[in-house]
């Protein structure tokens, strides 16, 4: 059992160009966890490249994810496995350093108090690096749509960059997982929001990848565009 310990995960799809850099530096400052790339079967060998360079490394590990591609289900393979291998709590963080892994200790620290810490962009102190004033006005404007359809109080709801503890991750999975893309981090927050968990945002700066492709699409972005309604308005399960 891990009772104590933190389970990292990274969802790839098409890495190559960062995991080398990006898992040798969560190695290094987050010494008391592991690290698991969770992979999409990526055509450019993301996960066999990371296996030859740290598979010889007990706190390293690749889940290979074949069949339905989706941002969403990885996570929730990643959560599975880390409630399976009885880890205390779970962080999840972008494979593009566009989250600064220097920040998982403050996140970690701060779920000894919260059951979900988020990374987040817009609560006091935080800010976006590298981005135009467009792609700015937009991101913002989509967390303000969330927060409005949604009902919800969190201000970076589509952060990427959280600490769940095992009590949250047990109560997340207790559902039937809608989204498949992105929008599952709007999900998990509503639902964390509903089952009365706590949730603290700490500040930080978001920076936009430093190698490889942004994996948006429009299916990812219609689905985020109706998952706030389908929260809304879906009728009760109670």
């Amino acid at each position: 059992m891990n009772t104590d310990r933190t389970l990292i995960v990274v969802p790839t799809y098409n890495e190559r160009e960062n995991v080398a850099a990006l898992v040798a530096l969560l190695l290094e400052v987050a010494p008391a966890a592991d690290v698991m790339l969770i992979d999409d079967d990526s055509p450019d060998g993301t996960a066999a490249f990371a296996l030859e360079l740290f598979g010889a490394n007990p706190r390293f590990s690749v889940m290979r994810r074949t069949g339905a591609r989706g941002y969403g289900q990885s996570l929730v393979d990643g959560y599975h496995r880390a409630l399976e291998g009885g880890y205390a709590r779970l962080v999840q963080l972008d494979a593009d350093f566009s989250h600064d892994p220097h920040i998982i200790p403050t996140l970690v620290n701060e779920s000894l108090k919260a059951d979900v810490v988020i990374g987040s962009r817009y609560c006091a102190g935080g800010r976006i690096m590298n981005w135009s004033v467009r792609r700015r006005l937009l991101s913002r404007f989509a967390n303000l749509y969330v927060c409005w359809i949604a009902g919800l109080r969190t201000s970076d709801t589509t952060s990427g960059f959280r600490c769940y503890t095992r009590r949250a991750l047990s109560r997340l999975l207790e559902g039937r997982v809608e989204a498949e893309g992105y929008a599952f981090l709007v999900e998990a927050v509503f639902r964390a929001e509903r089952e009365g968990l706590s949730i603290v945002e700490v500040p930080i700066t978001f920076t936009d990848r430093r190698e490889g492709q942004s994996k948006m699409s429009c299916k990812v972005i219609f689905e985020s565009v109706l998952m706030p309604l389908r929260l809304r308005f879906a009728p009760s399960k109670e």
